[in-house]
């Protein structure tokens, strides 16, 4: 079958990336390891993609024949470590546990809410009548907006995990139009999409790597109650606690 490899190979080059940002960010790979298992079960959501979105060849034909696809598992495995570990590489500081007294503010009072909302918004939207992938990049929006509205200190790395995230996948996305020509248009359900083009990539791709990233970029800290350290009102919770570990000792 023609460009039978592709999706595997493709999936697997994402591994790339989150295997240097594990070797070069050690204070993050407990949250990689953790966020790349909780993104790996969206790789079972591929049979709401194929073949509405695309409809990659796939090992053992399994994409075709189920709509499940061994390829789905590794992408999004790579995929989350990558959106939780990538704006921290560059920046590098350490987390912290957020204060009872911070956790008590009005704003956390809709922490369960935003976390769940862009997982029970999709239900509805689904069965809009749209391509499925436009459900699923409104709810990573959503997910990241109401994360940041909780979370003001979340804000930077949500906008700015958003960009380089949707950097790196753009990267992807070229190489794999340059080395597998003719890819793109045999896979993509082009017609049911919106049609626009960017060099040759979907639009609705290049919006999934921006969304994408935004949303996983906090997620792990916004769901443990983690902050930076370098965060004012953490750092003097996280010296608080210190101390009063020091003096009970």
């Amino acid at each position: 079958m023609r460009y039978h490899y592709v999706w595997l190979f493709w999936s697997v080059a994402f591994l790339v990336p989150w295997i240097l940002l594990f070797y070069a960010t050690p204070q993050r790979r407990r949250v990689m390891w953790l966020t790349s298992a909780a993104t790996t079960l969206l790789g079972l959501t591929e049979p709401i993609f194929v073949p509405r979105y695309w409809n990659p060849p796939s090992l053992f034909e399994l994409a075709q024949r189920t709509g499940f696809d061994i390829e789905s598992l590794i992408f999004t495995f790579a995929l989350g470590g990558i959106g939780a570990a990538l704006y921290d590489s560059l920046v590098r500081g350490g987390l912290v546990a957020i204060g009872s007294a911070e956790r008590q503010r009005s704003r956390h009072r809709l922490h369960r809410t935003a976390l769940v909302v862009p997982f029970v918004l999709f239900v509805p939207l689904y069965f809009l009548p749209w391509n499925p992938i436009y459900p699923g990049l409104v709810c990573l929006a959503v997910g990241a907006v109401a994360s940041a509205a909780c979370r003001p200190d979340l804000v930077r790395k949500t906008l700015l995990g958003g960009v380089l995230f949707g950097a790196l996948y753009a990267v992807f996305m070229l190489a794999l139009r340059v080395f597998t020509p003719g890819y793109i248009e045999a896979v993509w359900n082009l017609p049911a999409l919106s049609g626009l083009l960017v060099f040759g990539i979907p639009l609705e791709e290049i919006a999934f790597g921006f969304v994408f990233g935004m949303y996983w970029a906090g997620f792990y800290e916004h769901v443990t109650w983690r902050g930076s350290a370098t965060h004012a009102a953490y750092a003097v919770n996280d010296t608080a606690a210190r101390m009063d570990r020091t003096i009970s000792h």
